[in-house]
């Protein structure tokens, strides 16, 4: 790959995850820079520091021409701005969620093939060794499922500031579910069929059209189920805040976090510490066959080197023209999904998918 040409890249949106992004591009030698974007300036980290920051991406997409458009706004733009880099020519990285609305999600997809582009979305667990062995676990053990997932943050000062400004456009279980919904879909090849949502706004800091708190159930069709919970704000618990449990008729696969880490450290998100394997399997008197496994973790990557996993496949994906069909369907299943939660949570009504 060095004896070729780095794709130009531009980054529009320099919050948490578009500064990594960014460092990502600038230290992988497959990428060249070409401009950063953002609404206002903001401090950036070593490494960044040399870059300007520009206002429009409409004029950088006109004046640079990029290869690659790397999409960290805020979720209610993902859409358009993907849909103008695909027509300008560009292959696009866009962090979750792919978009607002199912609709905007297909209408993304249909550019990405359109135009003959790459579309990456932004699932930073697909890039995981420890997710990737807990996938493969699951998978060996077999279907039916359980599924029993949470990510709750107990955010105060500037990352409620960061929540609060998420939940202008977007839920919780929007925002964060999709993630976790990518996972159960990587688990079971089954179809989701239905979804119930419920949530509670916990504070007079949001809007009254949003809550703080959404917990969401799916049905699938092969008789998989599963939740998934999240709730941001300086009122939500630290008990339990991380449940990653993955359920079989042949046992378990579960993460096992250790004890004292803070529910809102972005490396925690991520982070699995122990994988604890579980086989349902038993001998003489019913006892089980075989203690649990426990699978440690130690050294595996944090935020960043995360981010630079996930650029590196995009210019693979680029480079060796991956196939990202399944990619990106599974895309737009996990955002209807949780959407599908999020209209349950205002109507009261399950919702058929």
């Amino acid at each position: 790959m060095s004896s070729e040409k780095p794709l130009r890249v531009v980054v529009a949106g320099l919050g948490n995850m578009g500064r990594s992004h960014a460092l990502a591009y600038h230290t992988n030698p497959g990428f060249e820079i070409a401009a950063l974007i953002n609404r206002s300036d903001v401090p950036l980290p070593p490494g960044l520091s040399g870059y300007g920051i520009r206002r429009s991406f409409d004029e950088a997409l006109r004046d640079e021409r990029p290869e690659i458009a790397c999409i960290a706004t805020y979720s209610d733009s993902h859409a358009d701005y993907a849909v103008k880099a695909f027509e300008a020519g560009c292959h696009v990285f866009v962090e979750k969620p792919l978009a607002t609305t199912v609709a905007d999600a297909k209408r993304v997809v249909a550019a990405a093939k359109a135009n003959g582009k790459k579309l990456v979305v932004g699932y930073i667990l697909r890039h995981h060794p420890s997710w990737i062995r807990l996938i493969a676990e699951a998978r060996k053990l077999g279907g039916p499922y359980v599924f029993r997932m949470n990510l709750n943050q107990q955010s105060s000062g500037h990352s409620w500031q960061t929540h609060k400004q998420l939940m202008q456009t977007t839920s919780p279980i929007v925002d964060c579910g999709v993630h976790y919904l990518d996972v159960m879909l990587q688990i079971t090849d089954a179809r989701p069929v239905e979804v119930r949502g419920m949530g509670l706004r916990l504070t007079d800091e949001v809007a009254p059209t949003m809550y703080n708190y959404g917990h969401l159930q799916v049905l699938f069709d092969d008789g998989s189920v599963g939740w998934y919970e999240a709730g941001w704000g300086p009122m939500i618990s630290e008990t339990a805040f991380f449940v990653k449990d993955v359920i079989s008729p042949n046992g378990c696969v579960s993460i096992v976090m250790k004890e004292g880490v803070k529910s809102d450290d972005i490396d925690t998100h991520t982070k699995t510490s122990t994988l604890r394997l579980h086989s349902a399997a038993t001998v003489a008197e019913g006892k089980f066959a075989k203690p649990d496994e426990m699978l440690s973790m130690e050294g595996e990557p944090g935020h960043q080197e995360l981010c630079d996993r996930e650029q590196a496949f995009l210019l693979k994906a680029v480079r060796e023209d991956i196939d990202l069909t399944r990619h990106m369907d599974d895309a737009v299943k996990s955002l209807a999904v949780c959407l599908a939660a999020d209209e349950s949570v205002r109507s009261g009504k399950a919702v058929q998918l």
